[in-house]
C-alpha cells in the first residue's frame, strides 16, 4: 500500500486536504491575493486518496477547506475529516418488525449462516408484506446482525452435555482474551493431533498416526514432536521425557483432561518433579490457541511437503518432523513475537530447570499403590502378577509399591513417608525355579526385635510382683480357702 492510502478513509481524506491548504496555514498570502493562491492550488493534479487516480478540486471547495481549518482551533486535521453521516449505523430500511423477526429467528436458530436467515426474512416479508415491510438487501441484513451482535454459534459436539452447555454459556458471557506468560519454560502446552496422512505399520495396515507435540508458551519453540500409533499413557510420558531431557523441567504444563494426562503415572510424575498441570476447561480448545495454530504449520508445510510419498512409515514421517521442527519452525521468524522462537529462548528471560537423569524421569512416572503382603510366601499382586518381597521387609504388612503399567519387569518399594526413597526392587515370582527346592537363607529382618533371639523367661514378671506386694499390703485376708492334702498330717498345734 502507498503512502497516501494509509489509514482509514476519513483520515486519508483529511490528510489530503490538510495538504491542499497547509501552505496556506503556515505562509497566508497578503490581503487581496487569496483569489490567485486559491486558483493555483485549484489548477494542480491531487492523488485521490480512494482510487489513486488524478483528481482536481475547484478553487471554492478548497476555500470552504480553509476557511474549516482556520476555525478548527488547535486540530485543524480534526475538522477536515469527512463528517460522519446522521444515520450512520442505522439501518433505516430494516422496520422494527423486521429486528424483532431476526433477533428471535437467531434465538431459536443460532447455527443457521447469514444467508439463511436472509432467505427466511424474504419468506416472512412475502407473506406479510404490510406488517413487516418490504425485504432489504442481503448486506443491510448482514451487516444489522453483525452489528447487533447476532453472529454464527460454532457447531459444539454433544450440545445436550451438560459440559457443552456450561462451556457455550461460558462464551456467550465471558470474554476471550490472548495470552503470554512472561519467563521461558514457565508454560508448557501439549496435546495430540492427528494428521491427515497415513502410515504403513508393520502389520501391512494402513494407519493415522498421532502427534504429540511440546509447546513453550513465551518464546513458541517446540520442545519435542514426535508420531504414536495411539494416544495411550505410555505414549505420552514417553514423549514427556523426551521433551525435558532436550530443554529442561518447565513450571506448568497445560492440557486438555485426556485419559493419558489423567492416568495415576502422568499425575505422580508431574507431582514429583513439581511441574503445575493446568487442564484446560472442556469444550474450549481456544485456551490452548497456540498449540492449535501449530497444528494449523504442520498441516500446510510438513505435511504436505509429504503428500508425494506414497509408502511413509512411522519412522520416516518421524525423521521429517524432527528436521522440520528444528531447523524450520524453531528457526524461522515467528509472526507475531518478531524472532525466532528459538532465539526468544534464548534471550529469556528463563525459569527452567535442570533435566534429572533417564532412570529418575524412568522411576518418577509410575503410579504409586499399596499392598498386602502375604506371609505364606512372602508375595504381593500387582496387575495380576507375583511379585516376590525380600525376605529382610517380610515383617511389613503393607508395601508402599511404584511401578508403570507397561512395564512390570520390576517394581520398587519405596517408604511411605515419601514415596521417593527406594527401600527396594521386587521381581516377578519365577515358579519354576522354585520347583527345584533350592532355597535362600533368610535375611536379617531390619527391625531390632526381629534381631534378638528369644530367650527363656526368669522369674516373675514385675507388673505381677507389684501386684501381689500391693495386695498384701492392704491387709485384707485371702479371698479363698486354701485346700490341704488330707494324707498330710496335722501339726500338734493343728
Amino acid at each position: 500500500m502507498s503512502e497516501g492510502r494509509r489509514g482509514s478513509l476519513h483520515d486519508r481524506w483529511a490528510q489530503l486536504r490538510f495538504a491542499i491548504v497547509g501552505p496556506l496555514l503556515a505562509s497566508p498570502p497578503p490581503r487581496g491575493e487569496l483569489r490567485e493562491a486559491l486558483d493555483a492550488l485549484a489548477a494542480r493534479t491531487w492523488i485521490h486518496p480512494v482510487s489513486g487516480a488524478p483528481v482536481c478540486f475547484s478553487a471554492s471547495t478548497i476555500e470552504t477547506w480553509l476557511y474549516r481549518a482556520l476555525g478548527g482551533g488547535g486540530d485543524p486535521i480534526g475538522v477536515l475529516r469527512k463528517k460522519v453521516r446522521k444515520d450512520a449505523g442505522v439501518q433505516s430500511s430494516i422496520t422494527s418488525a423486521m429486528r424483532e423477526s431476526l433477533r428471535a429467528q437467531h434465538k431459536d436458530h443460532p447455527r443457521w449462516s447469514y444467508q439463511l436467515h436472509y432467505d427466511n426474512l424474504v419468506v416472512q416479508c412475502e407473506e406479510h408484506e404490510e406488517k413487516v415491510g418490504e425485504a432489504p438487501s442481503y448486506s443491510t441484513v448482514r451487516r444489522f446482525m453483525k452489528v447487533n451482535g447476532l453472529f454464527k454459534q460454532r457447531r459444539i459436539p454433544s450440545p445436550k452435555s451438560p459440559g457443552a452447555v456450561r462451556a457455550r454459556e461460558r462464551l456467550e458471557s465471558t470474554e476471550v482474551r490472548s495470552y503470554e506468560v512472561t519467563h521461558v519454560h514457565g508454560l508448557w502446552h501439549t496435546d495430540f493431533h492427528q494428521g491427515s496422512l497415513k502410515v504403513r505399520t508393520r502389520k501391512g495396515e494402513w494407519s493415522a498416526p498421532q502427534l504429540l507435540a511440546f509447546l513453550d508458551d513465551r518464546s513458541r519453540v517446540c520442545c519435542h514432536a514426535q508420531w504414536y500409533l495411539d494416544v495411550e499413557t505410555e505414549s505420552f510420558v514417553h514423549g514427556l521425557r523426551q521433551g525435558i531431557q532436550k530443554r529442561g523441567l518447565p513450571r506448568t504444563l497445560m492440557s486438555d483432561e485426556g485419559s493419558a494426562m489423567r492416568a495415576a503415572e502422568t499425575q505422580a510424575g508431574l507431582g514429583d518433579l513439581s511441574i503445575l498441570w493446568w487442564p484446560t476447561l472442556p469444550y474450549s480448545p481456544y485456551q490452548n490457541g497456540k498449540q492449535e495454530n501449530f497444528w494449523s504449520h504442520v498441516e500446510g508445510r510438513l505435511l504436505a511437503m509429504l503428500e508425494g510419498a506414497l509408502e511413509l512409515t512411522l519412522a520416516q514421517l518421524n525423521e521429517a518432523t524432527q528436521a522440520w521442527v528444528e531447523l524450520e519452525y524453531n528457526r524461522k521468524v515467528h509472526s507475531e513475537i518478531g524472532v525466532a522462537p528459538v532465539q526468544r529462548m534464548i534471550d529469556g528471560p528463563s525459569v527452567v530447570r535442570p533435566s534429572p537423569s533417564p532412570d529418575e524421569l524412568r522411576r518418577a512416572f509410575r503410579m504409586k499403590e499399596r499392598r498386602t503382603q502375604r506371609r505364606s510366601d512372602g508375595t504381593v499382586s500387582i496387575e495380576a502378577v507375583r511379585f516376590e518381597v525380600p525376605s529382610r521387609l517380610r515383617h511389613l504388612e503393607h508395601l508402599e509399591v511404584r511401578y508403570a503399567r507397561w512395564d512390570l519387569s520390576s517394581v520398587d518399594i519405596v517408604d511411605p513417608r515419601d514415596g521417593k526413597v527406594v527401600l527396594a526392587t521386587m521381581y516377578p515370582l519365577d515358579k519354576a525355579r522354585n520347583a527345584d527346592g533350592v532355597r535362600r537363607p533368610l535375611e536379617p529382618s531390619v527391625t531390632a526385635a526381629a534381631a534378638v533371639a528369644p530367650t527363656k523367661p526368669a522369674g516373675v514378671a514385675p507388673l505381677l510382683q507389684k501386684l501381689i506386694a500391693d495386695y498384701r499390703a492392704t491387709g485384707l485376708p485371702p479371698a479363698y480357702l486354701p485346700k490341704h492334702d488330707l494324707h498330710q498330717p496335722l501339726d500338734e498345734e493343728d
